[in-house]
């Protein structure tokens, strides 16, 4: 439903929303996704007073959504049930990781390593890639774009995570000749038929220790899956297990790329140092902390 309305009467009303509480930022973002008005023309509407605004809803729409993320901490991505993330708009619901900015890095490393070299007199295959635990498919729908005519893989123990990631992962929205199949299980295992021959790994993992998860912004703890969330009590419990089938699952010279928290990049290190994997380096996320860590299985 498409509504009009003067750019007077919106900021008014912005600033209505505002006096009861929340973020301006977030009501800005929820303006632009689910009103149609870009945060850019959001600005330049200040100095249009008598412009006339199109709503892609109406104001009474857009405050019910506000009223219950104020209220009820729902996240905004599920009420509009988008979230753009890179150059992507992707589908996100109750029961699926909200992908976070930060996790765009996981692309650019992933673009930065070497491919492995293919065998002496041996026929190239087309790369293969996997994604575990992908949640969204983000990352998944990254890769395939990224390289076309790859083969990927996307991971996830939850049904629900995967039904959402198939939405993300139609073949529109890849480049010809690239795939990706979904599986569903607990980080190597689904992949067992392809040990061996796995050129490159991402993965965003469950890392935030049980502590610090139970005490996180109710928007974040009350309404994104704790399977996505919750690494155990010093939050490494799939880093171990993720670290410790590497060396099986990957191809020769393949590359594992993980996210961590903030103050384990020392241990995720170690951990992949113990799995039998070389060239181990840490890397910082946008705002300069530790929070990736690349390896690969020796040549």
């Amino acid at each position: 439903m498409v509504a009009s309305i003067n750019a007077t009467a919106l900021l008014h009303w912005r600033r209505e929303q505002l006096r009861a509480g929340g973020n301006p930022a977030d009501l800005d973002w929820l303006l632009d996704l689910a009103g149609g008005v870009s945060w850019a023309r959001q600005q330049r509407l200040r100095l249009e007073p008598t412009a006339t605004v199109q709503l892609a809803c109406d104001l009474a729409r857009l405050e019910q959504l506000w009223r219950r993320h104020r209220l009820e901490h729902q996240p905004l991505q599920y009420l509009v049930g988008v979230c753009p993330w890179r150059d992507l708009e992707l589908r996100v619901q109750p029961g699926v990781l909200i992908p976070r900015q930060e996790t765009e890095l996981l692309i650019e490393l992933a673009l930065a390593q070497p491919r492995p070299a293919a065998a002496p007199d041996s026929e190239e295959l087309p790369m293969l890639w996997a994604d575990l635990g992908t949640g969204s498919g983000c990352l998944a729908l990254a890769l395939a774009r990224a390289f076309p005519g790859s083969r990927g893989l996307a991971v996830d123990r939850s049904a629900e995570a995967l039904a959402v990631a198939a939405q993300n992962l139609m073949p529109a929205a890849m480049p010809p000749g690239t795939s990706v199949g979904l599986l569903q299980g607990s980080w190597w295992e689904p992949l067992h038929p392809h040990w061996g021959q796995l050129h490159l790994v991402l993965s965003n993992p469950p890392y935030i220790p049980t502590g610090v998860w139970e005490q996180l912004d109710p928007v974040v703890r009350l309404h994104e899956p704790a399977l996505a969330l919750d690494g155990g009590q010093d939050g490494l419990d799939a880093i171990r297990t993720i670290a410790a089938g590497a060396q099986r699952a990957l191809a020769p010279g393949g590359w594992l790329l993980l996210e961590h928290h903030h103050d384990q990049g020392p241990a995720a290190a170690e951990l992949l140092r113990q799995g039998g994997l070389v060239d181990v380096n840490n890397h910082p996320d946008l705002e300069g902390q530790q929070r990736f860590v690349s390896a690969r299985r020796s040549p």
